[in-house]
């Protein structure tokens, strides 16, 4: 019995440090049951140890510990093994799944035929070799014109031709490499002779058809190697030249007359051909790269060939997408084809930023000398309701030393943003959606998301750890659909598109809430609500070079608070206090709503009017994408209406709660039993309606077109679940709840830290172990994040003061530090035509 008694206090002493609750009342009866009582015990005090030995502190400085490491390994690794992205495509890669095909390192550009014709035009590209190159040669001209048969004699001459752009592309037929074919680069190293600007060779399988294999016919192929080796050079002084290495045959459907043809004579002619191509090199390197890629694609496919020599259609196009990339990466450089890319030299901004970050660590190291240490953090306050925790003592002012301090820690974080997306430091894949990728994640998180669960500090329908925690796991799983790339799968793409349409519908109940029921509509309000948005933001598009709009999520939520703020500030400006008052008031607020309604259709319908109202500079500044508000235009409209179904719902709901018609106390149903019932039930139909629709969705076009419709249905149809049921008020998630309260900062930092080339592939700091790869990528990310959200705090501090005047002075020399900005890299910008 005193055992039993013990276990009890236990649990109760756990469970008191964790949450503050009281214990249960019953805790003897049902908890004091060996094994059940024990697991409850464990389970409080493991999250007691863990909570005690991992915090947030230290987790930060593993993550500042793993990146110098990783740094150095980098740096090691590209020392020893060579660094040149090039040379990974063309050497060796993987398959992430069928015909997708991952270099080693960088990604892969699918080029279109656009764009390849726009790099090879007034270019002459010359494949020469047997059959084999004869296939790449047609892979290769069906990237410029996919329309383009596989048409010609199999033994002759094939040329292609593209007059608008001036492209020629010809395929020779030398099946061996012997005198024919040195007599032939000999004709191109002339003077006045029509060279090659690409050139692509490869033979073999006719020297071991003919000569059945004999060594002999191997020691010949070296010496005819040796000859042609230097006219190759000679070729590459005027243009790039590629030797292809013979890919692997699948010896048991080989015909009679190429079963001389075996895997083990290819491996000899290969060997043979790179003993000669690299002895051949000057000051360490050959002009003539070798394409071995493709071989090592060919190893897992060519189980699939007809014929056991030529490869199946897919594993041509592999090969001929890495020819284009090495071609032409370097000319037009697409964001998402990093191999074979060189460094872009840093901007004027980006080195004016070095700068002042540097100046910043100058000045805070001279005040740390000095010993000015009078600093204390801030408390941050929510972005959406600007509600602050007291402390419970007088908060020391921050000294002079403070924002440098903070400064000098974003200088830091913005170096290592800059060196996993604009440096060539660390490596970056190509994303590739499966199942399993999005799913099993999924599970892992709601799993940590339900042992972190606490007693909710009060029971009202949408509480501060209530929305904390729905904006945490909406944000976890839209990292998930990011990484994964599940905008591949329409189901997951649409019902993800509903959680960025329930940020938007948080927006709107958190400001409208706030404006009504506090009514501060003051200037030094409204500057922290923005600079807490847009700091982080806007020193991206500095160092990253990137436009405003890039990060499309802040100027939508911060477009939308200018229109909340100018709704509810507008005459008359209608409060809680004032309807209480008169219930006239109530239908002022209802008119107000009726008019920004009016307002988002008529901008809506009208896509002419919204392109030139935000096509005018300098607005046109904080929209255009690409010189184009297109992007602008379609995120606007696709949630329209999320916004205002957030402030009308805010509305209703302050409403009932003043008239004492919902039920929140704690273990209480929000409603009666019946009406309970019933909502809950249309709540889990409208799911599973909404599911069924997604998943017979054909088009993402014809999906987002009802989209702003019927997404407010699937956000009520949570908001009732989650908060119908008494019980379900009183818990909450701590786990999702953490990662709420720094949203904003992990939507943004994804895409340079944790995703790469700017969201369209994956950053990797641990090569050739995906699984690891992504675990510390993501701890250091978070670890980022969150020191992020801290300096936005202790800058917003001293950044916004709370005088008037001053906060005046400051946005004027904000405003003209801005101009000056946007007229310094309006002057960087080519002109058109130059």
């Amino acid at each position: 019995m005193e055992e039993k008694e013990a276990v009890c206090r236990g649990a109760e002493l756990a469970d008191g440090e964790l949450s503050g609750a009281p214990p249960p009342r019953d805790c003897t009866a049902a908890c004091c049951h060996g094994g059940a009582k024990m697991a409850v015990l464990a389970y409080s005090l493991g999250k007691r140890e863990i909570n005690q030995h991992f915090t947030i502190k230290n987790a930060k400085l593993i993550s500042l510990a793993a990146v110098l490491l990783l740094l150095v390994f980098h740096a090691a690794s590209r020392y020893y093994e060579g660094g040149d992205s090039c040379e990974w495509l063309l050497s060796r890669g993987r398959y992430l799944g069928e015909d997708v095909w991952q270099p080693y390192g960088c990604m892969m550009h699918k080029y279109k035929s656009i764009e390849a014709k726009t790099c090879l035009s007034e270019k002459r590209v010359a494949f020469v070799g047997d059959s084999r190159i004869r296939q790449l040669f047609y892979s290769f001209i069906k990237i410029i014109n996919p329309e383009r048969k596989e048409e010609g004699n199999k033994h002759e001459d094939i040329s292609f031709e593209d007059k608008s752009y001036s492209i020629k592309v010809d395929f020779l037929w030398y099946p061996e490499a012997n005198n024919s074919m040195k007599e032939r680069l000999i004709s191109w190293t002339h003077e006045g002779s029509a060279k090659p600007d690409v050139l692509v060779l490869g033979a073999a399988t006719w020297s071991i058809k003919l000569h059945g294999g004999s060594n002999e016919a191997l020691q010949q192929y070296k010496v005819n190697l040796t000859a042609i080796v230097g006219q190759l050079e000679k070729v590459a002084e005027h243009g790039e030249v590629y030797w292809v290495l013979q890919d692997p045959v699948n010896e048991e459907v080989l015909s009679e007359n190429r079963k001389m043809i075996t895997n083990q004579q290819l491996e000899l002619y290969n060997e043979a051909a790179v003993d000669v191509l690299n002895s051949s090199k000057r000051n360490g390197r050959s002009r003539v790269r070798l394409v071995a890629a493709s071989r090592q694609a060919a190893l897992e496919t060519i189980i699939k060939s007809d014929d056991g020599l030529h490869l199946p259609e897919s594993t041509r196009s592999v090969g001929a997408m890495i020819l284009m990339n090495s071609v032409c990466n370097k000319i037009l450089r697409p964001i998402d084809g990093s191999c074979c890319q060189t460094l872009r030299a840093p901007n004027l901004l980006q080195k004016l930023s070095a700068l002042f970050f540097l100046g910043s660590a100058v000045v805070f190291v001279v005040f740390h000398i000095l010993g000015n240490n009078r600093h204390r953090r801030h408390v941050p306050p929510d972005v959406e309701s600007l509600e602050e925790k007291k402390p419970a003592t007088a908060a020391v002012p921050p000294g002079p030393k403070a924002p440098f301090q903070a400064l000098c820690r974003m200088g830091v974080i913005m170096g290592y943003f800059y060196l996993c997306d604009r440096a060539d430091v660390f490596m970056k894949e190509q994303k590739f959606y499966t199942h399993s990728t999005f799913f099993i994640p999924l599970i892992y998180i709601f799993v940590l998301g339900v042992f972190y669960s606490d007693n909710s500090k009060e029971a009202k329908l949408l509480n501060r750890e209530q929305t904390d925690e729905w904006k945490g796991w909406m944000q976890l799983v839209i990292l998930i659909y990011h990484i994964s790339g599940a905008s591949a799968f329409i189901p997951v793409y649409m019902h993800v598109r509903v959680l960025v349409a329930a940020y938007l519908f948080q927006t709107g109940y958190g400001h409208f809430s706030f404006f009504w029921l506090k009514g501060d509509f003051g200037l030094y309000r409204v500057c922290q609500v923005l600079f807490r948005l847009n700091f982080l933001v806007l020193v991206l598009c500095v160092v990253m070079d990137r436009p405003y709009q890039f990060y499309y999520f802040v100027p939508l939520v911060t477009f939308w608070f200018v229109v909340i703020y100018t709704t509810m500030a507008i005459w008359p400006q209608i409060l809680q206090k004032t309807a209480n008052s008169s219930g006239v008031w109530h239908f002022g607020v209802l008119a107000k709503l009726l008019g920004l309604l009016i307002f988002i259709c008529f901008f809506a319908f009208s896509q002419g009017v919204f392109e030139r109202v935000f096509s005018v500079w300098p607005i046109s500044k904080l929209f255009e994408l690409n010189g184009s508000i297109h992007e602008w235009w379609f995120r606007w409209k696709l949630d329209r209406f999320a916004v205002i179904h957030g402030m009308l719902f805010a509305f209703i709901y302050l409403v009932l709660q003043k008239r004492q018609v919902l039920s929140e106390g704690k273990g209480e149903a929000l409603f009666s039993a019946k009406i309970s019932n019933f909502l809950l039930f249309l709540s889990v139909v409208s799911f599973i309606t909404y599911s069924i629709w997604a998943s017979s969705c054909k088009t993402k076009t014809e999906c987002n077109e009802m989209h702003p419709y019927i997404s407010v249905v699937q956000i009520l149809a949570f908001i009732l679940i989650r908060n119908i049921p008494g019980y379900a008020r009183s818990i909450y998630s701590s786990f999702f709840a953490w990662f709420g309260k720094i949203s904003l900062e992990l939507f943004i930092c994804q895409y340079h830290i944790w995703l790469a080339a700017d969201t369209k592939g994956i950053l990797v700091l641990i090569p050739g172990n995906p699984s690891l790869n992504i675990l510390v990528s993501t701890f250091i990310f978070v670890c980022v994040a969150h020191e992020i959200s801290l300096i936005t705090n202790d800058l917003a501090q001293v950044v916004i003061p709370k005088d008037s005047m001053a906060l005046l002075k400051r946005l004027g020399a904000m405003g003209t530090l801005s101009l000056v900005i946007l007229l310094v890299s309006r002057a960087g910008q080519p002109t058109p035509g130059a």
